[in-house]
Parts: structure tokens; C-alpha cells; sequence
């Protein structure tokens, strides 16, 4: 079975982790070994990853260098795709047998300038400062800001993905058997011209979105994606909250609105958009239990038969 996985950002990063090159490094190791299981299982797997928080660093550290030398949002998002694309790279080559092929990929995604994102507040991006500090970078760099948990944030557009533009590459090497680590953070956001000639865009497309376009596109029998939550939940955070074993499309749309807005939703659209696009499954858990999501006892499924919606057993 042809499987995209959908690395979270706290698959890779748990919230109460900092980052720092050596738990990075930790975490890839086990979510690798995950990901290995699954291959030596019989299933073909391509890899995607969010990389909010190493956007994030990356972000800071260029904004402390001359201005000359401040790089694009489009050229951070590269660079973040190479960092995180190798250390998977290396660890997945680690936990398969000698002679495995797997290749790391900084993929584009196409945007439309038209999308209403473009005229929305947008998703915060990069580092987070205080009031004083984020109005004084806004004013130099004329960013938008707004309030971003504890502190201020730059925000950028978030449209949605309609293309890859990789795509007839991702599958030569996938229909040859490579293993591919691609579209990271949901790919770098480009624009064709009228010409057709692509430029960077300074925006950030959803990783989910990204990932659930990412697996269309390749032809996938089942798209997952992996976090630190369980799956999905209603109620989430209150006592009696309910972890969803399975639910069809229909009935999970019907309840996007009580869904967390940034942890949650977009795992539960991604999802339902597969699942609509494809007539195949689309699941949701940890990376950890990546062999039981496939065996549909742990998680969240969503398939196009699947119906009403349906809880784990919480005893």
C-alpha cells in the first residue's frame, strides 16, 4: 500500500522540547524507526513534514544579520526543507537494511494570488517578540503583526496549494521503488507569470493541506498524519472529551467548527479533502503508533464509507 505520512510539527519537535540539534536528532531516530517498520512491512511510504518551529529559528537568526543579507520567506522555507529532509534522510537510511533508496526533495507549491488569503490576517511565521520589538521589525520591514500566543508575530497569507510542482519527478522516483522525504512546511509557495515563469511567494501554505494535495497527487492508497495527538477529538480539553475512532467525511465536516482552530481543524479538512478527492482513507494518531493506525486500532480513520462517528473506548 502506497502511504503519504504527515510528520507534525510535534512529531518531530514535542511542545515541551527546545530545540536543539541533538533532541532533533533523537526524535527523527525513533519517528524513523517508525516510519522503517511500515516499510519493512510491505508499504511503500513518502514523507512529509511541518517545520514551524524551525522556520521559526531560522527566521530569527536571519533577521539578526545585516539587511543586505535578509533572506526571502520563500528561501527560509528551503532551507528548512533541506535541514529537516536530511536529518529524516540520514535517519530513515539508518533504520532500513543496507541498500535502501530514499532521497530528500525541496518541492514548490503552486499558489494563487487570487486566493482570498491574500486579503485575510493571515497565519503567524517565524519568531515571536514582544509588542515593542515586533511594531519597530514591522515598521523597518513592513510585515503585518498581530498577536501570536504570549507575544507578537509576523503574519503572512495562507493560501491553498493547487499544484506541485515536482509531481511527474515524485512519481518517476516512487513508481521505481525510491523512498521520498518531500514538500516540507507544505512546500515552498510559488507563483507562475503570465509567461509562465515561477517566483517565490512570501507566504506559507498549511503543511496539512499541503500534504493532503502531496498525496492525491502521488496516487496514494491512504494519507496519515502523524502528531503528538491521538486523533481527533471532540470536546477537546473538557473531562468528557471523546477521542473519534472513524467517521465518513459528511459527518466529520458537520463538526469542523468544534474542532481547535490551529491544532486540529486542518488535520480534520486535510482529511475529509483526501478522502473527497480520492475515495480512499485518511487517518490520524501518533508517531509511535503509526503500526497499529494501519491496523485501524488506534487513531482516527476517515473513509468514505466510514459513516457516523464513532469513539475509542476511553476505559
Amino acid at each position: 500500500m502506497r502511504i503519504v505520512v504527515s510528520l507534525g510539527g510535534t512529531a518531530l519537535l514535542p511542545r515541551k522540547e527546545s530545540l536543539s540539534p541533538g533532541i532533533l536528532r533523537k526524535r527523527v531516530a525513533e519517528v524513523a524507526r517508525s516510519l522503517a517498520g511500515a516499510m519493512m512491512g510491505g508499504h511503500q511510504i513518502v514523507v512529509t513534514f511541518g517545520d514551524a518551529s524551525q522556520l521559526g529559528l531560522l527566521g530569527l537568526q536571519t533577521l539578526n544579520s545585516p539587511r543586505a543579507a535578509l533572506m526571502p520567506l520563500d528561501v527560509l522555507h528551503a532551507q528548512v526543507g533541506g535541514w529537516l529532509g536530511y536529518e529524516l534522510e540520514r535517519e530513515i537510511r539508518n533504520a532500513l537494511p543496507p541498500g535502501a533508496l530514499v532521497v530528500s526533495m525541496v518541492t514548490q507549491t503552486l499558489v494563487d494570488m487570487h486566493d482570498h488569503a491574500f486579503r485575510e490576517a493571515g497565519l503567524p511565521v517565524g519568531p515571536v517578540f514582544d509588542k515593542p520589538t515586533a511594531e519597530r521589525v514591522a515598521k523597518e520591514l513592513g510585515w503585518k503583526i498581530d498577536r501570536a500566543g504570549e507575544g507578537w508575530c509576523r503574519m503572512v497569507p495562507a493560501p491553498q496549494p493547487v499544484d506541485i510542482i515536482e509531481t511527474e519527478a515524485l512519481l518517476r522516483l516512487i513508481n521505481t521503488g525510491v523512498t521520498v522525504i518531500c514538500g516540507g512546511g507544505g512546500g515552498v509557495p510559488v507563483r507562475r507569470d503570465i509567461e509562465g515563469q515561477l517566483y517565490g511567494v512570501e507566504a506559507v501554505v498549511r503543511k496539512e493541506a499541503g500534504a493532503a494535495l502531496l498525496a492525491e497527487r502521488v496516487q496514494a492508497d491512504m494519507f496519515v498524519m502523524l502528531s503528538e495527538l491521538g486523533g481527533l477529538y471532540l470536546d477537546f480539553g473538557a473531562p468528557a472529551q471523546r477521542l473519534i475512532a472513524a467517521a465518513g467525511p459528511q459527518d466529520l465536516a458537520a463538526h469542523f467548527a468544534q474542532f481547535p482552530e490551529q491544532i486540529m481543524r486542518p488535520k480534520a479538512q486535510a482529511a475529509v479533502a483526501f478522502v473527497r478527492a480520492t475515495g480512499k482513507q485518511a487517518a490520524i494518531g501518533k508517531p509511535e503508533e503509526l503500526a497499529e493506525i494501519l491496523a485501524g486500532r488506534r487513531g482516527t480513520l476517515v473513509a468514505a464509507d466510514g459513516g457516523q462517528i464513532s469513539f475509542h473506548d476511553q476505559g
